[in-house]
């Protein structure tokens, strides 16, 4: 491996990266959010299971979209247990997840909504943040992709018979779109 100069003057980015560095100020060491009102998007939707007990779940990553805290992330867990399942169909269901196979899948858009974020402690002292309510006041769709086949084009692949994917990343018999069981988004 070389320098880092040298990789990045090979990709072009030095200056960049340089001025980035110059003008960018170091996050602080706890990256927890004060509490309050936030607009943010759901940009990411992640099966888990936490560290403790195994227990299944299901993490939705939040970005805030104005503001201050323009770009600080934070996280809601949904946790599949008897104890918890009311409040995790709840907040699944506000994005269209009416059935636990669309959770095989990618999120099939960005989530903008309005967030009550708190802090919480945990027993060792450690602050983080908490989601204490959110509701979705806009879905945004993804742009198109400008080099996928467009109607009466076949991909190379399709042509020779093979199957398609679709923005769900599902592979399709092909290049046919699944139907959409839910009736929502997935």
């Amino acid at each position: 491996m070389g320098k880092l100069s040298e990789i990045l003057r090979q990709q072009g980015k030095l200056d960049t990266i340089a001025s980035a560095w110059e003008t960018t100020e170091a996050a602080g060491d706890d990256d927890v959010l004060p509490k309050g009102e936030y607009v943010a998007d759901i940009v990411k939707g992640d099966a888990i299971a936490s560290r403790s007990k195994g227990t299944p779940g299901y993490r939705l990553t939040f970005e805030v979209a104005e503001g201050e805290h323009t770009g600080g992330r934070f996280w809601h867990e949904c946790w599949f247990t008897e104890a918890a399942m009311r409040r995790t169909k709840r907040d699944l269901e506000k994005l269209g997840v009416t059935d636990l196979d669309q959770l095989e899948r990618p999120l099939p858009a960005v989530f903008r909504c309005r967030v009550k974020l708190a802090i919480r402690r945990d027993d060792d002292g450690n602050e983080g943040n908490r989601v204490r309510r959110f509701d979705v006041v806009e879905v945004i769709k993804p742009e198109p992709d400008t080099f996928a086949p467009g109607d009466g084009q076949k991909s190379q692949t399709d042509a020779a018979g093979g199957g398609g994917r679709d923005d769900g990343g599902k592979v399709t018999a092909a290049g046919e779109m699944p139907a959409d069981d839910a009736g929502g988004l997935f």
